[in-house]
């Protein structure tokens, strides 16, 4: 190899020469050990030197590439099929004016990768194997359909309805389980959480294997990837992971077409090359191919190292200008840096230089990536792979920065498609814009079936149903439904214990997967650590400092238990692997993932939303919650909103429990529905710190603890009905009792479990009497019917926002009087007390506000309402907790009374 401006080529030569020497007579160990003591010798000696970053060249030698199977001049027929078809699918959602949208760029650069994958590599789930996992771009859904629509699994009905999907027969825009559960697999489009969660994937695939709980088969996870996406930090930042624990059966193909949305992702860079030196730093094999066959006989005659020179010195920015300026231009910027370049191709025209191609766009060089990938032992894999954005869509688009944004085509560029991939369509035909599907019984169908079928079926599929489990008895919670008997503990505790008893179950033992990011100390799963141990993919190969202690610190190659780190992000989408493994695996689990509740939605939200999409089911468990239960720690950890954000996804169901026992039977319920039922929901509890006595379940609250709300205390005499939830519902029993021991009010008390459930209720009933106006059932939501035979004002307090509570104000009977205590406003560092007495959520705040809404309704003289505060010592002049800079507007009531036109 030479190396254009070598000054000692001869010298070069012969360290060349001697390291080949040492590899053919001592093996590559020995050559390997040389490298790395030569290495250390220069960073000693304080020499400059990169070492992951290999030539700008294809990782797969020309003599190392292999025979490529099948027919090729068949599958380049089938390619520009798929390439007409998904162009056509986006070109008609935008025809009529309705500019639905749709991209053509992504998929028109990446099809060579998806093609050589269906054809030779993606193996589909049968009886006998349980199927490769592919991550799909999300751009390039509609290449996907394309593909589908040939094999006969799409109609054309469907496609002319891309992105049209109300009516009932449409396609969803990008990859979507929930739109289209026995199609895709998991969702993708928002950018980075494919690759995260393709990572942990894979992990959790490790890991049920090494509990025994599937076998191996070599399963893949694929994850299609595009250069640009790789900016975001979810995308790289578990990229070690992979590498740490030997993932190899990672593979991720990034498409390096060297453009994000609007530009070059790195104009005055190389894409390729900064990624090469990431992945392989963090241990994963990295497969670069960057050029096509076109290049080889150019790279064979470079025996200067020119044209190696020049590759290396150009930018990315460079590139995409030759591949947009064409052959002549290229010619004399790119080949005419160097004179024994540009003598390279003076043979050549302008239009070969134009078909020198990129790798990603050669189904051989392809192939020889994704061969060479499926060897891998010991480490996950990256293929980068160079294509040009919007690559065969007319000279107009094909590199162009605004290519991703270019969604309709004139006639002149779909004669130029037609033309470049021999499609079968005359002039007047093309502007139809029709989609074409061969007979049968043709060449093309034949063989596109005959390789899927020996792939053992089509992709993309996806299972929907699974094994039933064998859920026990609400009774196997009973020592939490009989209450704590006196003694004090949190609900973070209870929810301990319902999780150990359900480890004790031997028909779901294995299934239920406590997962935390990493402070199972703080919420008291540290006795798990040697009762479990902890998933470590390689085993223990240290004795822990705390090995003599009872609950020391156990990790094992088949544990149980899955602690990932300080790594929200990460627990979340290992949780969203093993939530989904009733599809992936036909292995239901229950993942119990364990967090504090501040550092969850807000946090991983996105991930959380993907969850939904992709229909997981188990369990995730706010710890901590609450606005003012974990005291002393202050604004970045007090939680008062998580309910709200949850409330967003609409297949999770979330609940805030007070008591023990609401918390088991919402525990047994979600197990019921999600594993027996088959209900593809997931569940958001929230669990405090704060530890009181739990009281024995009354009789007959387990439908309204399920449905969000039932009567605690009911009172006789009751005139006004007071609500609350989480660790506030104790403030609300305080409160009734001063209300009736201090000023002879009677309440009821209503213990809520859910808002969000309630209010969910509340708008199916309110549609539904909407939309059947004449009907002679009117439906009723939850709330309605238990308060409706009640009498008074309600009141609410929770730990919560007061939109949490806000909520059901629309259902209440008769359009009941209604005043929502919440904590607005970002948490403090102090005790319980005062913070509750700051957000206006304690006993004494509630038993005012209940006095001033009784005023106000004329039912109790106000004097009562100021009194109230002077005895609590309330502080009413200070600034309102979520705008601590300044105070609401007053004015006095004369002027208030004059300004609405009535007399003093």
């Amino acid at each position: 190899m030479a190396f254009y401006g070598d000054t000692d080529a001869q010298e070069t030569q012969e360290w060349q020469d001697a390291f080949d020497s040492v590899l053919k007579h001592m093996g590559t160990e020995r050559a390997a050990f040389l490298l790395e003591k030569l290495y250390q010798r220069a960073i000693a000696k304080h020499v400059p030197i990169q070492r992951l970053n290999t030539p700008y060249l294809n990782t797969v030698s020309v003599e190392e590439t292999p025979a490529m199977p099948g027919d090729q001049d068949m599958e380049r027929r089938i390619r520009a099929l798929i390439r007409w078809n998904a162009l056509a699918m986006v070109l008609r959602a935008n025809k009529t004016g309705d500019d639905l949208g749709g991209h053509l760029a992504s998929f028109a650069s990446s099809a060579t990768l998806y093609d050589v994958g269906f054809n030779h590599f993606f193996r589909a789930n049968s009886n006998n194997f349980g199927g490769d996992m592919i991550y799909y771009q999300g751009h390039c859904a509609p290449g996907i359909y394309a593909r589908s629509f040939l094999e006969g699994r799409l109609t054309e009905e469907q496609l002319s309805n891309f992105r049209r999907e109300v009516g009932g027969n449409g396609l969803p825009s990008y990859p979507h389980p929930y739109l289209m559960p026995d199609y895709w697999q998991f969702p993708t489009v928002s950018m980075g959480l494919g690759p995260i969660m393709s990572i942990y994937q894979a992990h959790i695939q490790k890991y049920l294997m090494n509990r025994g709980l599937i076998k191996e088969e070599d399963r893949k996870v694929w994850a299609y990837l595009g250069d640009g996406e790789m900016d975001e930090p979810e995308s790289t930042g578990a990229i070690s992971l992979a590498g740490r624990e030997k993932l190899d059966n990672l593979i991720w193909v990034v498409n390096c077409n060297l453009q994000r949305l609007d530009g070059p992702v790195r104009g005055n860079g190389k894409i390729i090359q900064e990624l090469e030196s990431l992945f392989r730093g963090a241990g994963w094999r990295v497969i670069k191919v960057v050029w096509g066959r076109h290049w080889d006989p150019l790279l064979a005659k470079d025996s200067t190292g020119a044209l190696k020179a020049v590759m290396e010195e150009t930018v990315d920015g460079e590139y995409q200008r030759y591949q947009v300026k064409g052959g002549a231009y290229t010619r004399e910027k790119f080949f005419g840096k160097y004179p024994e370049a540009a003598e390279l191709v003076k043979d050549l025209s302008d239009e070969d230089i134009d078909n020198l191609n990129r790798g990603g766009h050669d189904p051989y060089k392809v192939f020889a990536a994704y061969a060479e990938a499926m060897k891998a032992k010991g480490q996950p894999t990256v293929i980068l792979a160079k294509t040009v954005k919007g690559y065969g869509l007319s000279e107009e688009i094909e590199a162009v920065n605004k290519t991703h944004q270019i969604k309709k085509m004139q006639i002149d560029s779909l004669k130029y498609v037609r033309d470049r991939f021999n499609l079968p369509f005359t002039d007047d035909k093309l502007e139809e814009l029709p989609f074409y599907r061969p007979s049968e019984n043709s060449p093309e169908m034949k063989y596109m079936k005959a390789r899927r079928e020996a792939l053992g079926g089509y992709l993309p599929a996806r299972r929907k149903e699974s094994e039933q489990l064998a859920i026990p008895e609400l009774s196997v919670f009973d020592a939490v439904l009989k209450g704590s008997a006196g003694k004090e503990q949190s609900t973070t505790m209870v929810m301990v214990r319902l999780i150990a008893s359900l480890l004790k179950e031997k028909a779901i033992k294995d299934r239920v997967v406590p997962i935390v990011p990493d402070e199972a100390r703080t919420f008291g799963l540290e006795g798990m650590f040697r009762q479990l141990g902890i998933y470590a993919a390689h085993g223990q190969k240290y004795t822990p400092e705390d090995q003599e202690q009872l609950m020391h610190y156990r990790e094992a190659k088949d544990g149980h238990m899955l602690q990932e780190g300080i790594n929200e992000a990460g627990a979340m989408s290992a949780w969203a692997a093993l939530a989904t493994s009733y599809s992936t695996n036909n292995l239901p689990m229950i993942p119990m993932y364990m967090y504090y509740s501040m550092f969850g939605f807000q946090r991983i939200g996105d991930i959380a939303w993907a969850a939904g999409d992709a229909q997981a089911q188990g369990f995730l468990l706010g710890a901590t919650a609450g606005r003012t239960t974990l005291n002393g720690e202050g604004l970045q950890h007090q939680d008062g909103h998580s309910h709200i954000l949850a409330n967003t996804i609409p297949n999770c169901v979330s609940y805030d429990p007070c008591f023990g026992y609401e918390l088991a039977v919402i525990v047994h319920d979600g197990l019921q529905r999600m594993y027996v039922n088959q209900e593809r929901v997931f569940y958001y509890l929230t669990v405090m710190n704060e530890n009181y006595e739990h009281p024995e379940m009354p009789v007959g609250a387990e439908e309204g603890i399920k449905r969000g709300m039932y009567l605690l205390q009911e009172d006789e005499k009751a005139t006004v009905q007071l609500m609350g939830s989480g660790v506030i519902l104790r403030e609300v029993i305080k409160a009734a009792k001063i209300l009736r021991d201090e000023y002879q009010i009677h309440s009821n008390v209503w213990s809520v479990t859910s808002f969000n459930e309630l209010s969910r209720d509340g708008m199916a009933c309110e549609e539904y009497n909407r939309l059947h106006p004449l009907t002679e059932e009117v439906k009723e939501s939850w709330v309605s019917k238990q308060l409706r035979g009640t009498e008074g004002i309600v009141v609410s307090a929770t730990d919560h926002m007061r939109a949490y509570s806000e909520q059901i104000r629309a259902y209440l009977p008769d359009g009941r009087p209604f005043v929502a205590l919440g904590t607005d406003g970002y948490g403090r560092s102090d005790t319980r007390a005062n913070l509750r007495s700051f957000f206006g959520v304690d006993a004494a705040h509630i038993v005012v506000a209940t006095l001033k809404k009784l005023a106000d309704e004329g039912e109790v003289d106000a004097r009562l309402v100021k009194d109230a505060i002077s005895n609590f010592e309330l502080d009413t002049d200070r600034p309102v907790a979520w705008a601590p800079q300044a105070h609401p507007e007053v004015h006095p009531v004369a002027d208030y009374k004059e300004q609405s036109g009535e007399e003093n």
